[in-house]
């Protein structure tokens, strides 16, 4: 309890304590503003529309009648794609062809070009899906015209021509907001770079001032100290959520006070892994360059901008070791599916075993350097080095 309370009062008077609230409210705020409108509408193409009929005006009204793009320019010839895509005026060029209208009467095909700019694929998005319809609709159209022109009933010729139809419904994140996901990421991102910087440097710290056995050598005594850590960091994305939600438009279908839960088992993991990683440091400075080792990995193989589901079964495998990995399907599972809280219990159960894990390698740990540190004193103190210090260094 003492080493509890040392260490409430070793952050109560910290920078960690301004820090892990401002930084995360400020991506919150910032980031969630910036991607407010949740999804990229009307993206820039321009037509070169060579049949000059009414039925290519028309098409060409329909393309920028589509949410997903704006026609920004109609060339009468065609011109050198490379040239209307320079300077990111336009993502893509839609070409109608000579005699469309009159192959369109006469009841042939035709092709209809359309050439991308894939250097930035997130601004295609919906384009293509966009397109497709059009011309679906289209054919569908003309070949029911052309059926009840010949005496077919309408839903005889519907039947004929479409006898299934897809009726799509997406769930969750409709409009595919990157505060769902990117941005949500970049908050939990700070948030664990932070807790397991801070938490990392409690052992060098304490050993630097020659406390870190100064209330016993039990194992616990290290281990409580967590805790404030813990306790912050979850209050912190409780609070950041909470802004994206508001601000951002963020899903977050979890009542805090059930979801609060799975926060502190995870932040409890990410401190104790932090305490991990920096034991062994020989100063507080050093313990930044490895939480790298979780930071990185974090960021690139849990879900934050690309699926798990896209990496081979090693790098899924590996991903079960990271705290955030099993935080990102609880707030996929819990937030935005409202998922009940005992249907994840697999990745409740999982951040427990790292915690298990993690606080089983500390205590051999501390076991270790309170026996060295129980040497005669002629070992250490002769040489006028202190105990503790000179076991980190060994």
């Amino acid at each position: 309890m003492k080493s509890l309370l040392e260490e409430w009062k070793y952050v109560a008077g910290s920078k960690f304590l301004i820090s892990i609230f401002v930084g995360p409210i400020i991506a919150a705020v910032f980031f969630g503003f910036m991607f407010s409108h949740n999804q990229i509408a009307e993206s820039p193409v321009v037509v070169i529309d060579e049949d000059h009929s009414s039925y290519s005006r028309e098409l060409i009204s329909k393309l920028n009648a589509s949410p997903y793009m704006k026609v920004t320019n109609v060339f009468a010839n065609r011109m050198d794609p490379e040239t209307l895509l320079a300077n990111e005026q336009a993502v893509a060029v839609i070409t109608l062809p000579n005699d469309l209208e009159l192959r369109q009467l006469q009841g042939k095909s035709s092709n209809i070009g359309i050439l991308m700019d894939n250097t930035m694929p997130s601004g295609l998005m919906g384009i293509r899906t966009a397109i497709q319809e059009i011309v679906t609709t289209e054919n569908t159209t003309i070949a029911m015209t052309r059926l009840v022109q010949t005496g077919w009933d309408a839903e005889a010729s519907k039947g004929l021509i479409a006898p299934l139809s897809l009726q799509q419904r997406i769930l969750f994140n409709p409009t595919a907001s990157y505060v769902d996901f990117m941005v949500l990421g970049f908050v939990n991102i700070i948030v664990l770079m932070m807790t397991t910087s801070a938490a990392g440097s409690v052992a060098p710290r304490l050993r630097k001032e020659g406390k870190l056995f100064a209330n016993g050598d039990s194992p616990l005594q290290l281990w409580v100290r967590s805790v404030p850590y813990a306790v912050l960091s979850t209050l912190s994305l409780l609070l950041a959520y909470g802004l994206l939600k508001q601000i951002g438009g963020m899903r977050f279908e979890a009542a805090p006070y059930i979801f609060i839960i799975p926060l502190l088992v995870y932040t409890f993991a990410l401190s104790l892994l932090g305490m991990l990683l920096g034991y062994t440091a020989k100063d507080a400075s050093k313990v930044g360059l490895r939480t790298s080792f979780v930071l990185y990995p974090s960021f690139l193989a849990t879900g934050i901008q690309l699926t798990p589901l896209a990496f081979p079964a090693f790098f899924q495998v590996t991903a079960w070791a990271l705290p955030m990995n099993w935080l990102n399907r609880l707030i996929r599972g819990m937030a935005f599916r409202d998922g009940a809280l005992t249907a994840y219990s697999r990745e409740i159960g999982a951040l427990l075993i790292i915690i298990g894990a993690v606080s089983l390698i500390i205590g051999l740990l501390v076991i270790r350097e309170s026996r060295k540190a129980k040497l005669p004193a002629d070992q250490t103190a002769g040489a006028g080095v202190d105990p503790q210090l000179a076991v980190a260094q060994g």
